[in-house]
């Protein structure tokens, strides 16, 4: 409730300095202000109460945001992002919502999970052009979804389960309206 971050647990990349295992909470001293952790695979994600985006750990995909494969044992700054909301949870595609309804996405982009039409990965946080007005986001393995201001969800990315609920097994590369019966 301070906008402290602490960070605990057997891992590379906690946050809280050289790579060691923490067997009780550690304060990850270069973070105030947070609002909102999402955490991923081997990584972790937080937004502050200025709207940017810092994240550490794993970086092979590019996560962080920071032009760059390189992992980070303490917080960077995503590049490029400002005015965020809020922040979409996933395994491994960073999602942010700003304020005027827009999300941007990075990272990961085998599946299309970032939304922009390829399957190239991101290393910085780019605009998923065919969103507006959301409200909220979510996301899960290799897919993202989007609540829209009027109640409608998008989705997009890895739909080998069915887990868009668009009737098909295959990917999509750019967010398409959920059909509700």
């Amino acid at each position: 409730s301070d906008g402290t971050v602490w960070a605990w647990g057997a891992d590379h990349y906690s946050g809280a300095g050289p790579a060691i295992s923490h067997a009780s909470p550690v304060q990850v001293l270069e973070l105030s202000g947070v609002t909102a952790i999402a955490a991923g695979d081997d990584f972790s994600r937080v937004l502050r109460s200025d709207g940017t985006v810092w994240g550490w750990g794993d970086n092979f995909d590019g996560q962080l945001g920071d032009g760059t494969t390189t992992s980070r044992s303490t917080p960077v700054q995503a590049v490029g992002l400002g005015a965020v909301t809020a922040l979409g949870p996933s395994r491994s595609p960073g999602l942010a919502l700003r304020s005027d309804g827009t999300v941007w996405a990075w990272g990961r982009n085998n599946e299309g999970q970032l939304g922009d039409g390829t399957r190239t990965t991101r290393l910085l946080p780019g605009p998923v052009s065919t969103l507006s007005d959301v409200a909220a986001l979510a996301g899960g393995d290799d897919h993202s979804l989007a609540l829209h201001l009027d109640g409608t969800v998008s989705a997009w990315g890895n739909n080998g389960r069915g887990q868009l609920g668009d009737g098909f097994a295959r990917y999509r590369l750019s967010p398409a309206r959920v059909p509700l019966p």
